[in-house]
Formats: C-alpha cells, sequence, structure tokens
C-alpha cells in the first residue's frame, strides 16, 4: 500500500520520525541507522516504507533506502522475529554486516542484537542463507546518506572475497577470512594478502 513516503521532517520522537505530506503527519518507526543519517528538522526526506498492520495497530516502519527495506522484509519472515525484533537487528547490525554474518554463519554477530538469542540466530542464518546474496550490498551504498568510502571499501572487500573463491576456498571460508581483516589504508592485493594468511594460518 505504501511504497515510501516523502515530504517534509517534522519530529523525531524516540525511534520515530514524523513525515509531513500534503498536511497529513506519518509517524514512522525507524532504526538507530536511520535516526543518525537524518536530514535537519524542516528539510525534505524520503523513506522506504513497510505497513504492518494486525488487529490492535497500524504501524509504519522506514528506512533511507530500499535495500535496508527488503532486508528488513526478509527478517521478518523469520519465525520469531517481528517488526520490532527486526528493526532491532538493523539498529545493531547494518545490512551489509549481516550479509557476511549470514553467509559466514557468524550466530555471535546476530545475537548481539537485542532480544535475538542464540537459537534464532542461528534459524535467521538457516531460513536467510538462500536469500542473501553478497554481490547485492552494493546497491545498499547507493544514497546520499552513504560515505564514498563506505562503497570503495565494499568493492575491496568483495574483490579480495571473490578472489579467494577463485583460488578455491569456499566462500563461507572467504568471508570469514576477510572479515577479520583491518582493510583500513590497504588496497586490494594487500587485504587479500592478509585474508589469505589468515587461512594458512588456520
Amino acid at each position: 500500500m505504501l511504497s515510501y513516503v516523502k515530504g517534509e521532517l517534522e519530529e523525531i520522537i524516540g525511534n520515530t520520525i514524523v513525515v509531513e505530506n500534503n498536511g497529513i503527519g506519518i509517524n514512522i518507526f525507524v532504526p538507530a541507522t536511520v535516526l543518525e543519517s537524518l536530514p535537519s528538522i524542516g528539510e525534505e526526506i524520503k523513506v522506504y516504507t513497510y505497513l504492518y498492520v494486525r488487529e490492535d495497530a497500524i504501524n509504519v516502519y522506514g528506512f533511507l533506502s530500499r535495500d535496508d527495506l527488503n532486508i528488513f522484509k526478509m527478517l521478518i519472515t523469520v519465525n520469531g522475529i517481528g517488526p520490532k525484533g527486526a528493526l532491532g537487528i538493523l539498529s545493531t547490525i547494518s545490512c551489509n554486516d549481516l550479509r557476511y554474518a549470514v553467509l559466514s554463519d557468524d550466530v555471535a554477530t546476530i545475537k548481539a542484537a537485542p532480544g535475538i538469542g542464540a537459537k534464532t540466530a542461528q534459524k535467521l542464518i538457516i531460513e536467510l542463507k538462500d536469500k542473501v546474496k553478497l554481490e547485492s550490498e552494493e546497491t545498499a551504498f547507493i544514497n546520499i546518506n552513504k560515505a564514498k568510502s563506505g562503497g570503495d571499501e565494499l568493492m575491496l572487500k568483495n574483490d579480495a572475497i571473490e578472489a579467494l573463491v577463485a583460488l578455491g576456498f569456499a566462500q563461507k571460508e572467504a568471508i570469514g577470512a576477510v572479515k577479520l581483516v583491518d582493510i583500513t589504508g590497504k588496497n586490494s592485493d594487500e587485504i587479500l594478502s592478509e585474508a589469505l594468511k589468515n587461512l594458512t594460518n588456520k
């Protein structure tokens, strides 16, 4: 019903924002990552939305990119994770880190989110592994609220993972090895070299 809301940012109240469109103020629940990237009050904003209807409430959940919205929709398909839980996950873990965690079976990263235990984290990994694709991460960086350097870093990480897979390592192993590398200031060859060391020193 609601694909997105575009209008003036009127208020920020806790974990919700109010966007005015044609004289109507729409209350939208957002993750903490959105709160950190909002424009100033009174400026225009575009929020991609999900309308959640239940017997006692009608809630709107919003995100600054369609990619974040799609991940939210994936999360709420997992048994035991509702919109509130999904919002908590995305407030704690970026979409990119969540993808890496799912593909590398990283239960610890996922259970760091509020209300998510080890069993739920394992269930999330099992149910989303076939739905999550590493290469689709690039879309998470195509919006004005993400720094260009973030996209560059993502490309470097993906290049290293692809190179490791080409060398015969499993994708899960490659992701895990690259995650351990501090890529700040490094080029793709240096990242690949350190990731290889992580794999061969096991």
